[in-house]
């Protein structure tokens, strides 16, 4: 791995850690404030809006700056941020608005850090796949770890000492990785689009990735996947006290039992990408979800419970390495920005559908009713999407995408779903 990885692994896992700081403390410290569930409800939504209002222009401007300068800038900025609940909290003057506002920004810088990170490590790697596929499992590992094993327990300690010291330690964690992330090396900026509206670019990269029959596929499966698994999420609390008849602990050692099972699944994502090829072990790990997730809507005691959801959190470990890698092996550097920011949208537009859908069949059935339908819903969408990634496919595509194959008509090319007035930018 070359140098520079070690910094971005290490700036991502303290960020990591300070995102689960603040994920644990932010919703206790809005309990300090109000018991009204819709005023949760909105500090909770307020974070994910910037994917649903500006995903794609996000991922178009990130395609037009300097992909470092936005990852550290971003950085700064959340800083500096969580300075303002802080002050106020030690001022006695926090307010629910304050807090919505706050987790709005946020969640916009992470629109584009996360973007422009993404669209950073294959100009890093050089586009190697092997290479991006070892990086982006160690990066998702890392960011497991940290976020839902050791920073949720920390931002509750932190909270008992005060309500702005977790805050700070959020705010100290993006500082040292806007630190680390300046001291990576440079990558050329992208080709300039001459004469190309923000929204015309936009518009462009949406359209790369929906004409595009294997990154529509890999834009889907999370997409759905979201669906299937706010379901779960909705009704799984309460489905393991009342069916399951397990306590407030159980409970968190059931999540723990799925974070450790997609430890796993990103550790072996890599073995398994070379034994079976990407587009094979990607339909294997879909159908492993919805199988898992089968099991876990028939379990009858807490063990088979957490056996399925390890087995699936596994099975999703692997798919949110191997995804992503694949997608950054082959989509052009100077789209990168706008086909990650159209798929991680898709994913976020997907996730509300999911917690409705999981309310309603709980409600209008029984408890068991949203995980018979999200298993039925992701086994559905892993047939659906199976020739649209299989290895013929991938195959294909990274052959296109070698900056020394004669290939045409593969992901980097306008036949492949990009706009004439693109491809005269230069492809790499």
């Amino acid at each position: 791995m070359p140098d520079g990885f070690g910094r971005l692994w290490t700036a991502q896992t303290v960020s990591s850690l300070g995102d689960g700081v603040t994920h644990a403390a932010l919703p206790l410290i809005a309990l300090t404030l109000t018991r009204d569930p819709m005023a949760l409800a909105v500090v909770t939504a307020a974070g994910t809006l910037p994917w649903l209002i500006f995903g794609v222009l996000g991922g178009a401007l990130v395609d037009r700056w300097d992909r470092r300068r936005t990852m550290w800038v971003a950085d700064t900025v959340r800083a500096v941020l969580l300075g303002i609940p802080a002050v106020a909290a030690w001022l006695d003057m926090l307010s629910i608005p304050l807090l919505a506002a706050v987790a709005f920004l946020l969640g916009l810088g992470g629109l584009f850090f996360d973007t422009a990170a993404t669209a950073y490590l294959p100009d890093l790697l050089s586009r190697d796949p092997a290479l991006l596929e070892r990086a982006n499992s160690r990066l998702r590992g890392a960011q497991t770890a940290m976020s839902g094993f050791a920073g949720p327990p920390a931002g509750s300690a932190l909270l008992a000492v005060g309500r702005s010291v977790p805050l700070v330690a959020d705010a100290v964690s993006f500082a040292v990785s806007a630190l680390l992330v300046r001291t990576l090396p440079a990558m050329p900026r992208p080709v300039p689009e001459a004469r190309a509206s923000l929204l015309t670019q936009a518009r462009a990269g949406a359209s790369y990735v929906f004409r595009n029959r294997l990154l529509l596929g890999l834009a889907l499966r999370p997409a759905v996947g979201n669906v299937a698994f706010l379901a779960v999420e909705t009704v799984l609390a309460l489905f393991a006290h009342d069916r399951l008849g397990i306590g407030t602990f159980g409970f968190g050692l059931l999540l723990t039992a799925e974070a450790t099972g997609g430890l796993l699944g990103a550790a072996i994502a890599s073995q398994l990408g070379r034994r079976l090829g990407t587009g094979t072990a990607l339909t294997c790990t879909a159908a492993i979800e919805g199988l898992a997730i089968l099991g876990l809507a028939s379990a009858s005691n807490p063990y088979i419970a957490g056996l399925a959801l390890a087995v699936c959190g596994a099975a999703m470990g692997a798919t949110m390495v191997l995804g992503p890698s694949l997608r950054q092996a082959i989509v052009p550097g100077h789209l990168m920005g706008r086909v990650a920011s159209t798929s991680r949208m898709l994913a976020m537009c997907a996730a509300p559908v999911g917690a409705f859908l999981g309310g309603w069949l709980a409600t209008a059935y029984d408890l068991r009713t949203p995980l018979y339908a999200s298993a039925a819903l992701l086994l559905t969408m892993t047939a659906v999407t199976a020739s649209m990634t299989n290895n013929r496919r991938v195959e294909a595509a990274l052959r296109a995408a070698s900056p020394h194959s004669p290939d045409v008509g593969g992901p980097g090319s306008p036949a492949a779903g990009e706009p004439a007035q693109e491809s005269a930018s230069g492809l790499r």
